[in-house]
């Protein structure tokens, strides 16, 4: 359905378990809550992509986000390099550092250690899809002398967007990503992060315009473009319904309203 009525790509996002009780504070609500409460049900990312790259043929799959330093890259790059090449080079991978500190417990993962992990992981990442054999050293990963095929069939490798609310998030995009998903929804939010994406970009000796942006909150033609004057490249909206019927009208209407008219 969102296929044929014009969209580009289908995001997903991630936990792999929601301590019960959990005091982290969600950083997008205003109660600091998850939606859906404790006990909501979140699919795997990478199954989910994976259900929907083999049903379509033109969407682009991608993850809003994964939280990058609670996973093994070596074993990530495998999946997601298999992905992409089982669906035509469909995917993006969207990454972030995590809030939910408790999650990061359960999974025997140190917290304080997120930042860190994952800029190394998304070095090792690209290690993996690009050298064959493939040698990485660093504090958290090393291996040596390692096949990992297959490789991803998009020419550079799977985009890497770097998403997060914070000026860490924004800097890390600017040093290493892709792609920015800044988890903010206003003008005035998102302005002052893509600025700081910019600069450590052109700190880090990058092209700053080569880093595509993505962002949500506007759900209107006036909020699109107003957004793409800031340099938005992709508008990401929440699910407009859960049922078929629903959907129908819903996508539908955004389709007629907002994709065909902004060209």
């Amino acid at each position: 359905l969102a296929e044929e009525h014009g969209f580009e790509s289908l995001w997903t996002v991630e936990h792999t378990v929601v301590p019960a009780g959990y005091a982290s504070e969600y950083p997008y609500s205003a109660d600091g809550k998850m939606p859906g409460g404790d006990a909501v049900s979140i699919t795997d990312p990478l199954i989910w992509m994976s259900w929907v790259a083999a049903i379509t043929t033109r969407l682009r799959v991608a993850t809003g986000i994964l939280i990058l330093p609670q996973r093994n890259p070596i074993t990530l790059a495998k999946q997601v390099a298999t992905l992409d090449m089982l669906s035509g080079g469909r995917v993006d991978l969207g990454v972030g550092v995590g809030w939910l500190r408790e999650e990061f417990d359960a999974l025997g993962v140190p917290f304080e250690e997120r930042g860190a992990r994952t800029d190394e992981y998304i070095a090792a990442l690209r290690a993996l899809w690009s050298d064959d054999p493939v040698t990485f050293k660093g504090e958290f990963v090393s291996f040596e002398r390692c096949h990992s095929n297959p490789k991803p069939v998009q020419k550079g490798g799977i985009p890497i967007v770097v998403g997060g609310h914070t000026n860490a998030a924004a800097r890390r995009a600017g040093r290493l990503g892709d792609g920015f998903f800044p988890g903010r929804a206003s003008d005035e939010e998102l302005r002052p992060l893509i600025e700081t994406m910019r600069a450590s970009a052109t700190d880090a000796g990058r092209d700053s315009d080569a880093i595509e942006i993505t962002a949500g909150g506007v759900f209107d033609l006036d909020g699109v473009k107003r957004f793409a004057d800031l340099g938005v490249g992709r508008i990401v909206i929440p699910p407009l319904g859960f049922d078929l019927e629903t959907l129908k009208g819903t996508i539908g209407n955004f389709a007629d309203s907002v994709i065909a008219k902004a060209g």
